[in-house]
């Protein structure tokens, strides 16, 4: 007798099953993905290319953008592959590689959030000792500590996750989504539902409400330091630097949160793809615009960098 072991396949859901929309939504998610490689590949040339902008906050912005191209890059290639072949399947090998690369560019990306906050508290509260204490080496160390919590969160749910090789055997898997995240494959894992649901608000806590509450945290001071000031050019600046990494955060988190927590819930597959959507496609198209838009620091090294190339 001959052993044999059926290797599971996964499928996705289809954002829309209407045949006139799968050119428009391509095209759709191919124009975005390109504006976000454009956006932010522009900024880490700004950032690199000018002396001016060699500072922490900088330094951790052109790194978010190369997490954001490798963020988006996990999603939304085979996004399009699916549209366009019509067939949106995925190997058990292919979903975990999926998954394993999303969980550490969206951790990344979560950390650095936090730490760009930290950033801001530490110019704004405390700016005679900023270069004391934002100095080169602590700023690699930081990075460095979004990068192990990265893999910290993955092993975690990689304890889940592998629990689905021991299941009974399954030809056919739907995953309630439009690719492989942690939310999604930790449902099918052999757990019990209750303890499927521990594993999966204790890390999104640990990784996703600590740091939203330290950002939080940071804001406060921030905003306690600024009203104490008197000068109202440096509250404009204050805010407007503030600003813009506050709208990433709100939208980042928002729906990041949202798809994750909800994942448990008895809802519409279909809204939780919209949705995710705006955090894993969206929110890496808008960064590089939204910081670029409103930093003068940025829009005048560009401005050189063009006049250079022109």
């Amino acid at each position: 007798m001959q052993n044999t072991t059926s290797v599971p396949v996964f499928h996705f859901i289809q954002l829309s099953e209407d045949p006139d929309l799968q050119p428009v939504l391509s095209g759709l998610f191919l124009c975005m993905y390109i504006l976000a490689l454009f956006g932010n590949l522009l900024i880490i040339l700004t950032v690199s290319s000018d002396s001016h902008l060699h500072t922490p906050m900088y330094f951790f912005l052109s790194n978010l953008s190369m997490v954001d191209i490798g963020f988006i890059s996990t999603t939304v290639p085979r996004v399009i592959v699916d549209i366009q072949t019509h067939c949106p399947a995925i190997s058990y090998v292919g979903c975990l590689t999926q998954m394993s690369l999303f969980v550490i560019f969206a951790c990344m990306d979560d950390m650095l959030l936090v730490v760009m906050a930290y950033d801001r508290f530490v110019a704004i509260c405390h700016p005679l000792h900023y270069q004391v204490i934002m100095n080169p080496s602590r700023c690699g160390v930081l990075l460095l500590a979004c990068f192990l919590l990265s893999l910290l969160e993955l092993l975690l749910l990689y304890v889940a996750v592998l629990n689905f090789s021991n299941c009974e055997d399954y030809d056919y898997v739907e995953i309630s989504n439009f690719f492989c995240g942690s939310s999604e494959v930790l449902k099918l894992a052999c757990f019990d539902t209750v303890i499927s649901n521990i594993v999966r608000y204790c890390v999104g806590t640990v990784f996703g409400i600590l740091p939203i509450s330290g950002i939080i945290f940071s804001y406060y001071k921030i905003v306690s330091s600024i009203m104490r000031s008197s000068s109202s050019s440096g509250k404009h600046k204050a805010f407007s630097t503030c600003g813009s990494h506050l709208s990433i955060v709100c939208l980042f988190y928002g729906t990041a949160l949202g798809v994750y927590f909800s994942s448990s819930l008895s809802l519409s597959p279909k809204t939780n793809a919209v949705a995710s959507v705006m955090y894993t496609v969206v929110t890496p198209m808008l960064n590089p615009f939204i910081y670029s838009l409103r930093n003068k620091d940025i829009k005048t090294a560009l401005r050189k960098i063009l006049s250079r190339t022109f």
